[in-house]
């Protein structure tokens, strides 16, 4: 259930195959007339009646796009209505159609768009009794919210311009293409191109879209749901082909479709929700589920275990303090269940304290229960997932930081896996994506935040806003200097690993909030100066920063390679690893108020495996 204007709205989504079955055909229908009745209007627009009197839309765009249907009561008749088309579907773009092919493909390469980023909006209709109700910002937000979660990096479409329609866009964001505008008889009004880039925010309803994209995938997994289909009791069975499986679950099972945006899990709880327990169920339904893991009794057994190591439990016994843990909860609904959409895989775990209590039981010894609760209570952000993906996974496996802000403009490549640990799956993924999955998998209780785009400008204070420390691990010589920058105003201490020698660089603003960038090793250079820079200029930077006296000779000899014979810096998983490790170290000493302070430190295996130091002969 979602809110607009203080009016609850039921919204649901799916995307309808090319192959659909025989109900969704059935629904399309439904859609179609539903469309093709606000658009009439009242015979405003003749074009929507054939010649029986019935209203009709078809469109075979229609076929592979995702619908949004929108009701006031879960059991009611369809208010408002919108569709999003993906680029896999973009030659049939009623856009491109208006356009022209040519024309299409010069506006884009005007703004510098690719066509396999760029996604259709459409068919945006709302009955009149609720547009005052806020329904139609509503699921104009929710289709941006999509745009984003599936991965797109623009959206255009067509509007018309009689009541306003462009300037209702143009709130959100979008603006109108100049030289599209023309009357189109068929709308019997004039109609405009509008082009939307996501990196630039949705406009007076940034929030609103930014709340949606958190429930996007909740709304994804329960399919659109026709009323006279709904189960009396469950209220959400998914419409579903005589086979009992829906289209969409069928397609996950054979070959899932990369999911560019979905990097967030979906928790239900139903322990005392029956709302909750009903969407789980209508997931389970659905048929989008590829993989149940409910090994939650396991669990249960080394929670009591663990807290009492020096009771053997007999198995009565055992049974007795799984009940006393229970306490009248049902085994199915203690703690949750997490929904892994771009794995298709839904996961039972123990409540949030529960989990993370026995998910870190082997900590003890080295960090206590007292400075585990510490560090759960951190937030940490990580700037560049190659080394910092090491770093952000084991800072997430040493528990150390319960929330996370990640940001990398950058997409894997198959370069990279010489040293990030991801799969051949996860090639053209963002790497803020990549990493923010594998947290998710470890712990679905983490509360992450990705910047895909990187960090610019416009983004630096918001990454900095409420942070203890940043582990920063990126390429770009501005963005190394402002995020320092930034941290020192905030006193926010910085840690880096340099991927050679072991280097560790730790800068804590937060107690020396006059100490220079980079220990002075620049002088006094700003980000101001650094907004452009040629290649050999980056390089002579960066190897500034790391101390070029102080290199191995194996980095030493490929510099003056890079741009010859080699293609970028050299760099192994080994010393990825390291870094990893390295820069957890710090950061765990840091937050618990240990020993550590400002400094360069090495941790160089060329010394460490050295003969003369093994401490046996």
């Amino acid at each position: 259930m979602l809110s607009s204007y203080g009016v609850q709205w039921h919204v649901a989504a799916a995307l309808v195959p090319r192959d659909a079955p025989v109900g969704q055909v059935e629904l399309m229908r439904q859609v179609r007339h539903l469309r093709a009745r606000i658009l009439f209007d009242n015979g405003r627009r003749p074009s929507f009646v054939d010649a029986g009197g019935g209203y009709v839309d078809v469109q075979e765009l229609d076929y592979g796009a995702w619908h949004f249907i929108a009701r006031r009561d879960i059991d009611g008749p369809p208010l408002g209505y919108v569709r999003l088309a993906t680029s896999e579907i973009g030659k049939l773009f009623q856009s491109r159609a208006y356009l022209g092919e040519r024309r299409y493909g010069e506006v884009l390469r005007a703004e510098g768009l690719s066509p396999a980023r760029t996604f259709e909006h459409s068919r945006l209709v709302v009955e009149r009794r609720a547009r005052k109700l806020g329904l139609g910002i509503y699921l104009n937000a929710m289709a941006i919210a999509a745009a984003h979660c599936l991965g797109a990096e623009a959206m255009i479409g067509t509007s018309g311009t009689a009541d306003g329609q462009h300037g209702f866009h143009q709130r959100f964001g979008f603006r109108p293409v100049a030289g599209t505008r023309e009357f189109v008889p068929r709308y019997a009004e004039d109609v405009v191109i509008m082009l939307h880039k996501l990196a630039e925010g949705a406009g007076e309803y940034a929030d609103l879209v930014a709340r949606l994209r958190a429930l996007f995938p909740a709304v994804a997994a329960a399919g659109l749901i026709p009323p006279e289909n709904r189960e009396p009791k469950g209220r959400g069975a998914a419409w579903t082909d005589e086979r009992g499986t829906s289209e969409e679950g069928r397609r996950c099972l054979k070959a899932p479709r990369r999911r560019v945006g979905e990097w967030q899990p979906v928790l239900y709880e139903p322990a005392g929700d029956a709302a909750q327990g009903r969407a789980l169920t209508r997931l389970l339904e659905s048929g989008q589920v590829r993989e149940v893991c409910d090994t939650v009794e396991s669990q249960l057994e080394e929670l009591i275990r663990g807290r009492e190591p020096q009771t053997p439990f007999v198995e009565n016994e055992l049974s007795q303090a799984k009940a006393d843990q229970l306490a009248g909860t049902s085994l199915r609904e203690y703690g949750a269940w997490a929904w892994y959409p771009w794995s298709a895989r839904l996961v039972h775990v123990l409540p949030r304290e529960e989990f993370r209590l026995v998910r870190t039981d082997r900590n003890r010894g080295k960090i206590d229960r007292p400075d585990q609760r510490r560090l759960f209570g951190g937030r940490i952000g990580v700037i560049g997932l190659s080394v910092g993906n090491s770093a952000a996974l084991t800072l997430c496996l040493e528990g150390i930081g319960g929330a996370f802000k990640l940001a990398d403009f950058d997409t894997l490549s198959l370069s990279n896996l010489n040293r990030l640990r991801a799969g051949v799956h996860h090639l053209g993924l963002n790497k803020t994506v990549i990493a923010a999955r594998q947290m998710y998998e470890i712990d679905p209780y983490l509360d992450i935040e990705i910047y895909p785009d990187g960090l610019t400008s416009d983004t630096m204070d918001e990454f900095f806003s409420d942070i203890d420390l940043v582990v920063e691990e990126c390429d770009t010589p501005w963005v190394k200097i402002a995020a320092r920058e930034q941290a020192r105003l905030r006193r926010i201490p910085v840690v880096m690993e340099a991927n050679d020698r072991g280097l560790l660089d730790i800068e804590r603003f937060d107690t020396e909030p006059h100490r220079p960038l980079l220990h002075g090793l620049l002088g006094d250079i700003g980000s101001r100066d650094l907004t452009v820079l040629s290649v050999p200029d980056k390089v002579a930077l960066i190897l500034a920063m790391v101390d070029a006296d102080r290199i191995s000779p194996q980095l030493a000899a490929s510099v003056p390679q890079i741009g010859r014979t080699l293609s970028s810096w050299p760099q192994l998983a080994s010393g990825v690893a390291l870094g990893g490790a390295l820069c957890a170290e710090a950061a765990r000493r840091i937050l618990l108020g240990l020993p550590c302070g400002s400094g360069r430190f090495y941790t160089d295996f060329a010394v460490t495996l050295a003969p003369e130091r093994s401490t046996v002969r």
